[in-house]
């Protein structure tokens, strides 16, 4: 068993356990990993070169209606529900925003989260994430697919939902005019995963 398999079943045999003891255990963080808790349950997952160039291409266009200080990547932000400790791939936060007693930035004053499928953490991104965000009352949670060439936007939280949602493929705008963001995300540049080797390929 490693350091981190002793470390996380210290964390799930804890019945005091928080937020702040579990990322504890955690760390050191090994480089090139982030490691998010969701409800409870550690997961750690390796960064991409394409799943990187995604993150990166929204986080420029995201420059175009935020300043450099309100646009963030793996920063951890603690959401509603049981031990949900996120370090979303892209957030924007709202104008006016400030961090929490303990320095982190609050759910509250998040506007969008872009999240890039990566095969290992997939689920948490299209169920129990999607969810939190929805619970949280985030405006905007778009979810990037490299592995089917698609993108899924999520808008209109209500009651712990998501009341409008679209799907569409690599190539086709993302319009978020009508939303808090305001802008048009591009997704010509977007590649898709090429197979196992985790080559990006061009999409059609």
């Amino acid at each position: 068993m490693t350091v981190l398999d002793d470390r996380t079943a210290m964390a799930e045999q804890s019945d005091e356990r928080t937020l702040d003891m579990m990322f504890e255990w955690l760390e050191p963080t090994p480089e090139g990993y982030k490691v998010e808790i969701v409800r409870g349950a550690v997961h750690m997952s390796p960064q991409r070169d394409n799943h990187w160039d995604i993150i990166l291409d929204i986080v420029e266009q995201l420059r175009a209606r935020y300043p450099r200080q309100r646009v963030k990547s793996d920063v951890r932000i603690d959401y509603p529900g049981r031990l949900n400790g996120f370090a979303s791939d892209v957030v924007a936060l709202k104008d006016g925003a400030v961090k929490d007693g303990k320095g982190r930035w609050r759910h509250q004053d998040v506007e969008f989260v872009a999240e890039v499928i990566s095969k290992d953490t997939a689920a948490n991104d299209y169920g129990p994430k999607r969810e939190t965000y929805a619970v949280a009352g985030v405006p905007v949670y778009l979810i990037v697919d490299p592995y089917t060439g698609e993108w899924h936007l999520h808008t209109l939280p209500k009651d712990g939902e998501y009341r409008a949602s679209l799907t569409s493929d690599f190539g086709d705008p993302v319009d978020l005019t009508r939303t808090p963001v305001g802008i048009k995300l591009t997704t010509d540049d977007f590649l898709r995963e090429g197979g196992e080797g985790g080559e990006a390929a061009p999409t059609a």
